[in-house]
């Protein structure tokens, strides 16, 4: 914790010339954007998964319209089909697990150095919360207008991720109800109907976290957040693989197809 305090407050001094008073807030961001950098590898890695995964999803939904009725087989089908195509869950889920101590460190971090708390963005302090700015003059008063600047921002970047990840969720919905005959209800079960329209929500909620926390943290959540966005749309996170569409369903072989006659 002790690094992560001297980094932001090294960060401070260099910035100091150019934000003035507002160098600490300057800092934070420079240093999440920082730590999203360096964490970005595991970014790839976990991207590399979710399209394994999507480009299976058709052969997964026939192993469990086949084998639904035995829950043993099916996960010794699964597992099987996985380790061939190198497309184990704890693959993708690994790296985005090993993200959380520094997100846990960096957010205890925003919450309660006091040295940071003190200092201010624009002249509202990285201690205070979005009730104490609407207290010290409203919605329209000094303070008030830096967050509303952040939620203008958070608000932006929880729209295009809720409208990426509907069209994700509902590609791989499609996807993986094509590849078996049972259609839809095979592919995610009964629940995956509601899972499709509550997930993309959760982008929204980091406006409730920005409402919450003090300042400092934040421009924490709020500079995370957006790098991600841009981060996984760079990377193409949620779009089909080019292998996603040529993938036949499972249980077939290039030899099952009806071949093209030459006479």
């Amino acid at each position: 914790m002790s690094f992560f305090s001297s980094f932001v407050a090294y960060l401070s001094d260099v910035l100091g010339p150019f934000f003035g008073a507002s160098a600490t807030a300057a800092a934070i961001v420079v240093f999440t954007l920082c730590v999203r950098l360096a964490l970005h590898p595991l970014v790839r890695a976990a991207v590399r998964g979710e399209r394994a995964r999507a480009r299976l999803a058709p052969h997964m939904a026939e192993l469990q319209r086949k084998y639904g009725k035995d829950p043993e087989r099916l996960r010794r089908a699964l597992g099987e089909l996985q380790a061939k195509e190198g497309a184990s869950p704890v693959a993708g889920c690994l790296p985005m697990l090993l993200q959380l101590p520094v997100f846990f460190a960096m957010y205890y971090l925003f919450t309660t150095d006091e040295a940071l708390l003190g200092e201010t963005l624009l002249g509202a302090p990285l201690g205070g919360r979005w009730a104490d700015a609407l207290a010290a003059g409203g919605v329209l008063g000094g303070h008030g207008l830096v967050y509303a600047g952040l939620f203008v921002l958070v608000g932006a970047v929880a729209t295009w991720t809720y409208v990426r990840t509907r069209k994700a969720m509902a590609g791989a919905a499609a996807g993986a109800a094509a590849g078996m005959p049972g259609g839809a209800m095979g592919a995610g079960g009964p629940g995956s109907a509601a899972m499709t329209r509550l997930m993309p929500l959760l982008s929204f909620g980091t406006l409730i976290t920005v409402a919450v926390v003090p300042l400092a943290a934040a421009l924490y959540v709020v500079a995370s957040t957006t790098w991600a966005a841009v981060e996984r749309a760079a990377l193409g996170a949620g779009r089909p693989s080019a292998g996603t569409r040529s993938t036949p369903s499972a249980g077939s072989t290039p030899s099952s197809r009806p071949k093209r006659s030459t006479t």
